[in-house]
This record gives C-alpha cells, sequence and structure tokens, in this order.
C-alpha cells in the first residue's frame, strides 16, 4: 500500500513540473509576441512621425512658393504697360537701325563686333553663323562679343532657333560643316543662357519642335559626342523645356558627360531636386571627386558633400593609383613614365579646383605644388636624355679609291671633308629622288616648344657621308628636334641660320662656288643637265 501512494505521488509531481513548463513556454512566447508587435507599431509610429513632418515642411515650401508666385505675377501685371512702352520703344529702335544697316555698304575692313551686330540687326542667321565659324580662331573674342550683339536684333530667340535649325538640317541632309556649326551654335545658345528670359509661346512650341526633332536624332545615333549633349541641355534650359523629358534620360547624359566644364551648372539647372545629392554620391563613388566637387558648390550642397574632404580623397585615390600602376608594371620605366604623368594631371585637377572655388584657406597647395614642379623637371629630364641616347654614332667615310672590304682609306677633317660631301652630293641632287628627304623622314622627329631658341642635340650627324658613290638617304638619319615649325623653313626644308645637331651653320648653298669633289662616282653622268 505504501510503495502505490508514493508511486501515484510521484507520477503526480512530475505531471505538475510538466505543467509548470508548458505554462512557462506559452508566457514567454507571449511576451516575445508582445515584444515584436511593440517594436513593430513603434517603428510605425516614427515613420509616419517622419511622414508628417516631411509633409509640414512640403506644405510649407509649398506656401512660400505660392506666395512668391503669386506676388511676381502681381508685380507683372502692374509693371505690363510699362514694358509694353519699353519694348515698342526697343523693337522700333532695332527696327531702325536693321533699316540703316541694310541701307548702308558693308564696312571694308571686317571687325568681329560691329559685323556681328550687323548680322543681328538683319537677322541673317545663316551668314551669322558662317562668320562665327569663320573666326573660330579668336573664340576668345567671339565669346565676348556673342551675347550683346545678338541683343541687337530685333526678336534674338528666333535668331537662334534659326540658328539651331540650320544645323539640325545640316545633320540629316549633306553633313558639310556639321562640326564647325554645332560649334557656332553652342556659342549662340551659352550667350542666350546668359539671362534668364521669358519667351513667347510661339518661341516655346518652336523650341519645343527642334528639341523633339534632335532628341529622336540623337536617339538613332550609336553614340553622342560631348559638344552636342552640352548643347542639347543648354537648348532644354535656355527655353525651359525640363519638364518634358524624364529625370533618367537627363541624368544620363549628366552622368556620362560629367567632366565637362559646363554641366555642372547644367545639372543644377535642371532642377533635380532630391537627386542630386544621388548623382553626386555616384560621382564619389566612381572616383570623380572633383567633378563631385563642382556639382556641390554649384548646387549648394556643400554641407552635405563638404569640398575640402572630397578634395582629401581624391588625393589618396589618385595616390594609390599611381602605386598600383608602378606595382603592375613591375616599376619599370614604362609604367614610372604612365604614373607620373597620372600623378601631375591629378595634381593640376585639384589646384584647378581650388583655385576656381577659392579654397586656398582650407587646402593648402604647397605641397602639391612642390611635387608638380619636381614632376615636370622629371619629365624633361627624362625626355632630354631620351633624345640624347637616341642619336647615332659616327661613321667613318671611306677613300676615293676604297671599298668597305679594303683598299685604303683616309680619316677626313672634320669640316672641309662635309662641305665637299655636300657639295658632291647637290651638284647631282636631280639624280634620284632619295637625296631629296621626304617630308616624313624630314620631321619625324617631335617639334621644341617655341620659347626654346636652340636646336636640340649636340652630336654631329654625317647627314652626307658617301658609300661607294651613293649618297646615304636621309631617312636613316635618328630624329631631330626642332625649334621651327615646317611652315618657317626654307625651299631646302633646313634652316638658313642657326645649329643644327651641333654643326657649323650652312647658309644658302652657292653651287658655282663649291670646292670640287675629290671622290669621281664609278658611272658617268653628263652633270650639266643636272646643275642648278
Amino acid at each position: 500500500m505504501a510503495t502505490e501512494l508514493a508511486t501515484t505521488s510521484s507520477e503526480k509531481v512530475h505531471q505538475f513540473f510538466e505543467e509548470l513548463e508548458a505554462h512557462k513556454s506559452i508566457l514567454t512566447t507571449c511576451t516575445n509576441l508582445f515584444t515584436t508587435l511593440s517594436n513593430h507599431f513603434s517603428s510605425l509610429q516614427d515613420s509616419l512621425s517622419q511622414k508628417s513632418q516631411s509633409l509640414d515642411s512640403k506644405f510649407q515650401a509649398l506656401e512660400s512658393r505660392s506666395k512668391e508666385t503669386l506676388e511676381s505675377l502681381h508685380h507683372r501685371e502692374t509693371s505690363i504697360p510699362e514694358r509694353e512702352s519699353a519694348a515698342a520703344a526697343r523693337i522700333e529702335e532695332q527696327k531702325e537701325a536693321a533699316l540703316a544697316e541694310l541701307r548702308n555698304p558693308a564696312p571694308s575692313t571686317v571687325e568681329i563686333p560691329a559685323t556681328l551686330k550687323s548680322l543681328s540687326r538683319k537677322m541673317d542667321s545663316s551668314a551669322l553663323l558662317r562668320f562665327i565659324v569663320s573666326k573660330r580662331k579668336e573664340s576668345a573674342l567671339l565669346r565676348a562679343e556673342i551675347a550683346p550683339a545678338i541683343a541687337e536684333a530685333v526678336d534674338p530667340p528666333r535668331l537662334v532657333l534659326d540658328a539651331v535649325e540650320e544645323f539640325l538640317n545640316s545633320k540629316t541632309g549633306t553633313k558639310s560643316g556639321v562640326t564647325d556649326k554645332r560649334w557656332g551654335c553652342g556659342l549662340l545658345l551659352q550667350a542666350m543662357n546668359l539671362d534668364s528670359q521669358v519667351f513667347s509661346r510661339k518661341i516655346v512650341e518652336r523650341a519645343v519642335g527642334l528639341v523633339e526633332s534632335w532628341k529622336e536624332q540623337m536617339d538613332k545615333e550609336s553614340e553622342n559626342g560631348a559638344a552636342e549633349v552640352v548643347m542639347f541641355l543648354q537648348m532644354v534650359v535656355c527655353f525651359g523645356l525640363r519638364s518634358r523629358f524624364d529625370d533618367e534620360y537627363l541624368r544620363k547624359f549628366v552622368m556620362e558627360f560629367a567632366t565637362r566644364r559646363d554641366m555642372a551648372k547644367l545639372a543644377a539647372s535642371l532642377e533635380f531636386g532630391d537627386k542630386m545629392i544621388d548623382i553626386i554620391d555616384e560621382l564619389v563613388k566612381t572616383g570623380k571627386e572633383i567633378e563631385a566637387v563642382y556639382f556641390a558648390i554649384e548646387s549648394g550642397l556643400t554641407e552635405r558633400f563638404p569640398p575640402v574632404n572630397l578634395l582629401k580623397s581624391y588625393v589618396r585615390n589618385y595616390k594609390k593609383n599611381v602605386a598600383t600602376i608602378l606595382m603592375k608594371g613591375n616599376n619599370s620605366q614604362a609604367a614610372a613614365d604612365e604614373s607620373s604623368t597620372s600623378e601631375l594631371n591629378s595634381i593640376k585637377a585639384v589646384i584647378k579646383c581650388v583655385e576656381d572655388h577659392k579654397l586656398d584657406s582650407e587646402f593648402n597647395l604647397e605641397k602639391l605644388r612642390k611635387r608638380a614642379t619636381h614632376l615636370e623637371k622629371a619629365k624633361a629630364e627624362r625626355k632630354k636624355s631620351s633624345s640624347s641616347g637616341s642619336k647615332p654614332q659616327k661613321k667613318r667615310a671611306y677613300g676615293s679609291g676604297g671599298s668597305r672590304g679594303g683598299g685604303s682609306s683616309y680619316s677626313r677633317p672634320a669640316k672641309s671633308a662635309k662641305v665637299n660631301a655636300y657639295s658632291s652630293s647637290f651638284s647631282r641632287r636631280n639624280l634620284t629622288t632619295s637625296l631629296q628627304p621626304s617630308p616624313s623622314a624630314r620631321f619625324s622627329g617631335p617639334f621644341n616648344y617655341p620659347s626654346q631658341t636652340m636646336l636640340d642635340g649636340s652630336t654631329a650627324n654625317p647627314y652626307a657621308a658617301t658609300y661607294g658613290g651613293h649618297t646615304q638617304s636621309p631617312a636613316g638619319i635618328s630624329q631631330q628636334h626642332y625649334s621651327l615649325s615646317v611652315d618657317n623653313l626654307g625651299p631646302s626644308s633646313y634652316r638658313s641660320s642657326g645649329s643644327y645637331a651641333g654643326q657649323t651653320s650652312y647658309g644658302i648653298y652657292d653651287y658655282a662656288n663649291a670646292a670640287p669633289s675629290t671622290y669621281q662616282p664609278p658611272y658617268t653622268v653628263d652633270q650639266t643637265s643636272y646643275r642648278g
């Protein structure tokens, strides 16, 4: 009996503990579920609070913008009579100027400002575009004078649109002079973008038609040039056509040609809003910190993207790139040259960016300038050593009765033999074309900068050494450095004065007074018919 009672009590105790464990598991599950629900509701509350704050800020911005717009409309409405009278007087003045321009004969001397204004008053877009292209070498003066010139036109927007339409027609037509016309139209659009203007509905509709036609042409092309893309975006900004394009379409152009000088200003004018942050983030991630600085400053996002931090990041990255180039090239001379060139270009980009935005007080350039000077000196020394090391060795000339295989030879005097060699060579200059150096052999060497005054090279070159009666071909001469351009050379393609490879200077050759050659050629030619 006692054993049965003990067994029954033990079973009850085990059952009790099992029930306790089950209740404990249920309590734990309920606690975890409660914690999860609490966290979820807290996150929902935070999200709703953030959205509510965002909506409040947007409502405030909308109210402020609406107020500014209403004030602007009221101001425009009250100023309409004054503006109408001023516009009528201006149109009458431009009309009289255009009529006077048509009556007056063309001036004998062409002055860029006067001609630009004259063509603008005549509303002759084709002639204006041709004149701009013809003065492309004076682009600095053109850029300064185009804006005031087209302001003299009766209808400046129509003048610019006429020029753009001519450019687009040339792309689909003969395609002659497309590049020059694109450049000229780019200058005109830049001049139009200098001042914010309000255009008539008719002008805007025409601009829309041209831009849509232009977009179709660009979409059909496999690759779009940077200059044309910038010009297209200038057209969109100038005539207020931003709303007619998707953000992604314009963003693609901005990211692809972010290194263009005008792209930062154009991107800010395209009003990407909060997406500009994503654009700058992408520039930073792709190693274009310099471009990111320009974009951040133009867009007013310097607090989010401090320029100094971006510049420091760019400096760290280009140093890593230089080390990578050297490592991949096994520290060879070619790798050293490539790395130094890359480093020098990067330093110059940093210096220009700092100077453009006047960040000298925040970003010290002293070390970078010293490093750039050192790299430029090293580059000049490498160039000088490579040019001096590539000069040919002096060869011996053989005597009149000798040959390469045997016979007596003589040691010719340093200068008299050279004169004789020139004499014997040029007295028969028309015997064969190989005696006259070809242009490729003549100017195959790189030209020095105009600031240099002496021709590079100090080792004499045996230009006219003869072997067996045949003059050595000039094509075998090593590359020389010239300080004059090809256009400044004389008829014989050599300088009449100065130093040539370290030799004594030669003037115009006097064939009549030339010293007779001591060498007789192995063949007989009636030389009287070949003398110059």
